[in-house]
Order: structure tokens, then C-alpha cells, then sequence
């Protein structure tokens, strides 16, 4: 399986688990020191600080009597609600409760309560205070102001108001008061004034609302009682004024005019028949039908008369007309006869028709004369109507009088009977006694609170620590950061470790070196420094491939980084392999690789690039390893550095030692504060870069070869130096090296 494949299966955490136990690792020294400062803190806290005593006193929110007084008067505190619960909690914690216990225990001039408040070192600063305060040996007692005794009142129902705390008891109607004092016997004599207090309170409150209420609604019954006499009498002058007499409870208007609307109908009701009747005998006579059949002409004696003698002359004439002829003379007079009765018919449908003419005359009259009475009384109610809405107002507003003075008369005589009755909605259930041991400080919520607070605080300042921790600890943040190949460490050696210089043969051409740190990768060959160097220079051989003579640059950031001990050491050990080595001090302006292994030397690398000298003269060497060493002797600053590392006189010496050497180390100034490093760069095949460990910041780091990026091209790898490996272990993550290392530590062996 690839590594990607692996990765891809991990699952991804929000949060770095390992991460956070190893900075609680490194950091737990600080905790530590926190939690045990401020475990110091809380031991004198408590020693210092003033024992207080509680005592308790229940109250309770009396249900049976509260439906007492509700039943006595709607005036009174109904407690139903969590508002109304919280309210009486409010009260409790009120001025006036403060103010009436203070009067009450005449705690303003009591000095064991007005100083309760002050601890051991408090008291002593102010008495040291009241010594030093010269001017108060000869000042001369006098009364006190009305200003200073309300003054002091305050402070002390300030005081005790600081020290009463209430509560409400679950969801009961049952509220506990308790005081905190220095004095078990004062905390129990306040808390059970409270609780009284608090009772007398809620009487005079109630009295006082009660007599209130009294006052005000006799001065509000008298002002009612006037404005509903001058309301009825206004009723009364505004019907009789605008003539709106009523018979019972309708005016004598409105019912004149209903009457008028019922004979109208009627009447319509009349001309609409007699029109009708006249209609239809008008349609019988105009279409000559003299057997048309009309009710007053079937009631009428004269037309059934006619009709009858009318059928008995056609009876005759047909008779007659059939045994003589038509033209018989008889015939022809019969005839005639039924012309007559006919024409007598038709004038008596006529006379009926006149008849029914002069009713519908009279009913149209009858009618009109109704529609012009109802017309009158329509606008004689309208404008009764228009009148009434004002009068329908002044009712309204005489009953509402009425109304309101009749309710006001009875929550008056309510009130009078309330004032009489003391009853109460709360009651005291249980009084304070005095303590038997102090409630505060408690020693082990006390001691518990400031390790929490000192390991909190330590937290926060190791957290802080870890956040500004900007320095190179592990060999994987040089790869993430940088992007370069991570050499190994180079562990921090202590002066114990680093054994004694054995006894070297002196001249004016071999090394001294001046400690025993440059001859370490000699003296500790299986040590993880000197591995770190062979990784090293592999990286080289695996990086200059193909080079006969590799030119590697050792540089740093900054100085002091340990770059020219790395120098030393890696020539050396280049050397003591076989490989025909040299050593260049390429820093002109702090030479450490010279002050290491050469001091005794009197010219160098500069004499050769000033006066033009033969380098091999100037050369010193280890008859140990063969190791070849050019210094850089400083006599005087040396301006234009970087002009001589980049003349061609230095490429003539580079060129004149490749053909005799294998490798150059050159140990070249940082890259922070000076370019000559820079300068001499196209000389250099390749580079290693030297970091100190937790102490050269990572964005220096990146900063110096982000503005040397050619440096940078030429990397072969990145060394921490001055590795502290117990402290180490501490950065540690699963799967890294540093995380194996204890397991192939046994490879190295730091005496040989």
C-alpha cells in the first residue's frame, strides 16, 4: 500500500490529541508552579481571613391567610405568580427592611457590627493608620451633625444589606433569609429583625394602602355623587326641552307614525283592488262581450233580469226562425227585442263600471292623504331621532355616574372594615439560632478554588509559552517550513561530556585546537552528533555527484548558532575517512573556526587574497586525520569582505585547492547580518545550513533564504544544532524519528 493510500484511510481529527499532551509535558512545570503558588495563596487567605457565621430565618407566603384578607377586600397582595414571589424577595432586600432592622437594633452606633467587615490585615493597617494620623491625638470630640448621624445609618444598612442574601425554597411559597457576621449571636439577633421586620412591614403597608384608598375614594364618592344628580337632571331638561314625550318606553312620535304606516299599507293595498276591478270591466266593454262574467254585474237584479229576458227571446226567435223562417216578422221583432236587451246590458255594465271609477277615486285620495301624514310624522321622528342620540348620551353618561358611584360607595365601606383587620399573606415558620460553627471561609472549596485558579492561570501562561514557541524543535518542521532536507541533530554537550584534549604535537603548522567540543565527532565517533555528519555528508555525495572536488558552505542565520564548531567536526570527520580534506575560515569578520583550532596562527586566508601569497604555505594541518586548515587571521577590520570573497583571487585559491582536495568546507559568515556568504555563492557547490535548536526563530529562517534564494537552491540540508535531547522527547509525535529514538539510541554510543 502507497503512503498516500494510508493517509487517505486515517481519519482526520479537529483536534491534535497528541499535540495537546505533549504541551501539557512541556508546560507541566509551570502548571505546576501556578497551582503551588496559588495553593500558597489560599493557605493564608484562610489564615488571615475572618471566620462568619450564618443563621437562617424562613418565611412563608401564607396561602389560608391570604384568602382570608382576598375574601375581607379586593385591596390586598395576592401572591399567585413567580412575578408577585420575586417581588417579596425584592422587598426583603430593600432599604426600608435595612433601615427598620438598623432603628429597630440600633446597629448605626454599634461598634462590633460597624467593623464586622474587617479582617486581620485590614485592621491592622487601620490602626497603624489612626497612630500615624497626628492630627487626631488633639482634636476635640463634637456632636455629631444631623448629616453625619443619617450618614452613618446608610453605611450601616448598606452593610447589612451586603450580608443578607434570600432565596426562594424550590417552588414553595417558603423564602430564607440569612445573614453572614463575624458574631454567631449578632447574625441570629439580625436575621430574626429581618424576618420581623419584613412582616410589620407588609401591616403598615397595608394600612397605609387601606387608608389611602379610604381618603381617596371618599374625596372621589362626593365628587361622583354630584356629577350623577347633574347628569339625571341634564336627562331630564334635554326631553323636556326638545319635546320628546314617551308613552312608557317608546315616543309618542314613533308610535303615531307606526300607526300611519299600517294604514297605508292598507290603503295601497284598497287602490290596488278598485284599479284592478276598474281594469277588467274597461277590457269587457271595449271588446263588447255582453257574457263576460263580472261579480257586481252577476250581483246586480236588473242585469240577471235583463239577461234572462234576453235568453227567452233567443229561445223564441229560434224557434220561430226554424218553423216560419228566418224572415218571419216575429222573428225579425224577436230579434230586435235581443238587440235592445243587449244594448241595456252593456249600459248597465257602464253604470257598473262608473261605479268601480268612483272607488278607485277614493281609495287614490284616501291613499294620498295617508302618504302626506306619514310623509309629516317621517320628518317629525327623523328629527326626534337626531335628538335622541344626543339624549341617548346623557343616559349613557348618567348610569355611567350612577354606576361608578354606586361601586366607589361599596369599595369604600370595604376599606373602612379592612383597616380593622391585621391579617397578613406571610408569617415567620422558623427563627434564626445561633450557629454552631462558621460558614465561611469553607477550607476546602476555598483550596480547591485557587488550584483550579492557579492551574487555570498556569494553563493559560503555559499556553501562552507554547503560542510564542516560534523556534525549530522537530526535523519535521524544518521539512514543512523550510522545504529542505532535514541532516539530523547535533546534540548539546555539555562541558562534562566533552572529554579532555589529549596531548597534540605543537608547531607552527598543526591545529591547536583550543576545547575539546572541536575534536568531538574524533573522540565519539558512534555518537548521534558524529551520525548526524555522516548524514550529512552523503547528502553531499548523493547531492555533488560527479564533482572531483565538492565545495560545501557551512552557514547559519545568526550568529552563534555553532556553525563553525559544525565546520570543524565535519572536516574532521571528512578527513579522518580518508578523504583529502580542507578547511576554509571563510568569515572575515568573526573568524570561529581560527579561534577553535587555530589561535597560534599569524597569517591566513586574508594574506593570501590581499598580498597574493602561496595558500600551501599558509596551510595548517592535523597529523591525526590529515586534516588541512586555512585561517582567517583578523588583525583589523576588514571593510570590503564580501569584495574579497567574491574577487577573483579567492576563485584562484578555491580553483588552486580543488585540484589537491576532495572536499572544501568553507565556514562562511551568517546570512542575517552580513552577504558575504551571498557573495561568495556561485563558488560554492553546495550549502549546508546550521539552526540552533529552540533558540533561532523559524521566520529568520525562512526570511534569510527567502532573500538568498540561490543559497536556498543549493541547500543540501538544514542541522539543528545545540540539540537538548531530554527536552526533546517533549516535542515528540507518534511516527516521528524523534518518537523511535530511544529505541535506536543503542546504535550510539557517546564513549568509545
Amino acid at each position: 500500500m502507497r503512503d498516500d493510500d494510508i493517509n487517505a484511510t486515517e481519519p482526520s481529527q479537529a483536534v491534535d490529541v497528541e499535540a495537546l499532551i505533549a504541551a501539557a509535558r512541556r508546560q507541566w512545570l509551570v502548571v505546576a508552579a501556578c497551582a503551588a503558588a496559588a495553593f500558597v495563596l489560599g493557605i493564608v487567605y484562610i489564615l488571615t481571613a475572618v471566620p462568619l457565621y450564618t443563621s437562617y430565618v424562613s418565611v412563608l407566603i401564607d396561602r389560608g391567610n391570604r384568602e382570608v384578607v382576598q375574601q375581607l377586600s379586593t385591596i390586598g397582595g395576592v401572591i399567585d405568580d413567580e412575578a408577585s414571589i420575586l417581588s417579596q424577595v425584592e422587598l426583603l432586600y430593600s432599604d426600608t427592611i435595612a433601615l427598620a432592622v438598623v432603628d429597630k437594633l440600633d446597629l448605626s452606633n454599634d461598634p462590633s457590627f460597624m467593623s464586622s467587615e474587617a479582617s486581620a490585615i485590614s485592621s491592622a493597617i487601620g490602626a497603624i493608620r489612626s497612630i500615624a494620623n497626628v492630627s487626631s491625638w488633639f482634636a476635640s470630640e463634637e456632636p455629631e451633625t444631623d448629616a453625619q448621624v443619617a450618614a452613618r445609618r446608610r453605611a450601616a444598612a448598606d452593610q447589612l444589606l451586603d450580608n443578607v442574601s434570600v432565596s426562594r425554597v424550590g417552588r414553595t411559597y417558603v423564602l430564607e433569609v440569612s445573614y453572614v457576621s463575624p458574631s454567631s449571636q449578632l447574625s441570629a439577633k439580625i436575621a430574626n429583625a429581618i424576618g420581623e421586620a419584613y412582616l410589620v412591614d407588609k401591616l403598615n403597608s397595608k394600612y397605609e394602602a387601606t387608608r389611602r384608598a379610604s381618603d381617596w375614594l371618599q374625596e372621589r364618592i362626593a365628587e361622583l355623587r354630584q356629577k350623577a344628580l347633574a347628569s339625571d337632571l341634564a336627562v331630564q331638561k334635554f326631553r323636556s326641552a326638545n319635546g320628546l314625550v314617551a308613552a312608557g318606553s317608546v315616543l309618542v312620535a314613533d308610535q303615531q307614525l307606526s300607526e300611519l304606516n299600517s294604514a297605508m299599507i292598507v290603503a295601497q293595498s284598497d287602490t290596488a283592488k278598485a284599479r284592478a276591478r276598474l281594469q277588467r270591466i274597461q277590457q269587457i266593454i271595449a271588446s263588447g262581450q255582453s257574457d263576460a262574467i263580472v261579480t257586481d254585474v252577476l250581483d246586480s237584479s236588473i242585469s240577471n233580469e235583463l239577461r234572462q229576458k234576453y235568453l227567452d227571446a233567443s229561445k223564441r226567435e229560434a224557434q220561430i226562425s226554424e218553423r216560419l223562417g228566418q224572415n218571419h216578422i216575429q222573428a225579425i221583432r224577436l230579434r230586435s227585442e235581443m238587440s235592445e236587451y243587449k244594448r241595456l246590458m252593456f249600459e248597465e255594465v257602464n253604470r257598473i263600471a262608473e261605479s268601480y271609477k268612483s272607488d278607485l277615486d277614493v281609495a287614490e285620495a284616501r291613499e294620498k292623504s295617508l302618504n302626506d301624514s306619514v310623509s309629516q310624522a317621517t320628518g317629525i321622528s327623523a328629527s326626534a331621532n337626531e335628538t335622541q342620540v344626543q339624549l341617548r348620551e346623557l343616559e349613557r353618561e348618567a348610569e355611567t355616574y350612577k354606576n361608578m358611584y354606586q361601586t366607589f360607595l361599596q369599595r369604600y365601606q370595604e376599606a373602612l372594615q379592612q383597616q380593622s383587620f391585621p391579617v397578613t399573606e406571610a408569617r415567620i415558620i422558623t427563627r434564626a439560632t445561633p450557629a454552631g460553627g462558621p460558614s465561611h471561609p469553607r477550607k476546602s472549596l476555598v483550596m480547591a478554588f485557587f488550584l483550579v485558579l492557579g492551574a487555570a492561570a498556569g494553563g493559560g501562561v503555559g499556553a501562552f509559552r507554547e503560542f510564542r514557541d516560534r523556534f525549530f524543535r522537530t526535523g519535521e518542521q524544518v521539512r514543512d517550513i523550510l522545504g529542505l532536507e532535514f541532516l539530523g541533530i547535533a546534540p548539546l554537550v555539555p562541558p562534562a561530556r566533552a572529554t579532555s584534549l589529549k596531548e597534540m604535537p605543537e608547531g607552527p603548522r598543526l591545529i591547536r585546537k583550543a576545547n575539546a567540543v572541536s575534536n568531538y565527532v574524533i573522540d565519539h565517533p558512534l555518537s548521534a552528533f558524529a551520525e548526524t555528519l555522516r548524514s550529512a555528508k552523503i547528502a553531499a555525495d548523493l547531492g555533488l555527484a560527479g564533482k572531483t572536488c565538492k565545495i560545501i558552505g557551512i552557514v547559519s542565520s545568526l550568529p552563534g548558532e555553532g556553525k563553525s564548531t559544525i565546520s570543524v567536526n565535519f572536516a574532521e570527520l571528512l578527513a579522518s575517512q580518508g578523504s583529502r580534506t580542507i578547511l576554509i575560515d571563510g568569515d572575515l569578520r568573526n573568524p570561529g573556526a581560527t579561534r577553535a583550532i587555530a589561535r597560534h596562527a599569524e597569517a591566513g586566508l586574508l594574506e593570501a587574497l590581499l598580498d597574493g601569497g602561496n595558500v600551501q604555505n599558509l596551510l595548517l594541518h592535523n597529523p591525526q586525520t590529515k586534516l588541512s586548515f586555512l585561517p582567517a587571521v583578523v588583525k583589523h577590520r576588514v571593510p570590503h569582505s564580501s569584495e574579497l570573497l567574491a574577487s577573483p583571487a579567492m576563485r584562484n585559491i578555491l580553483t588552486s585547492l580543488s585540484a589537491e582536495a576532495d572536499y572544501i568546507i568553507v565556514d562562511l559568515p551568517p546570512l542575517g547580518p552580513v552577504v558575504d556568504a551571498r557573495a561568495i555563492s556561485n563558488r560554492v557547490d553546495g550549502f549546508i545550513f546550521v539552526t540552533e535548536w529552540g533558540k533561532t526563530a523559524r521566520r529568520v529562517v525562512r526570511q534569510v533564504l527567502s532573500t538568498d534564494p540561490y543559497i536556498r537552491d543549493k541547500c543540501l540540508g538544514v542541522i539543528l544544532n545545540k540539540v537538548d535531547q531530554e527536552r526533546m522527547k517533549l516535542y515528540r509525535a507518534y511516527g516521528s524519528s524523534e518518537y523511535y529514538y530511544s529505541r535506536y539510541s543503542q546504535y550510539y554510543q557517546e564513549n568509545v
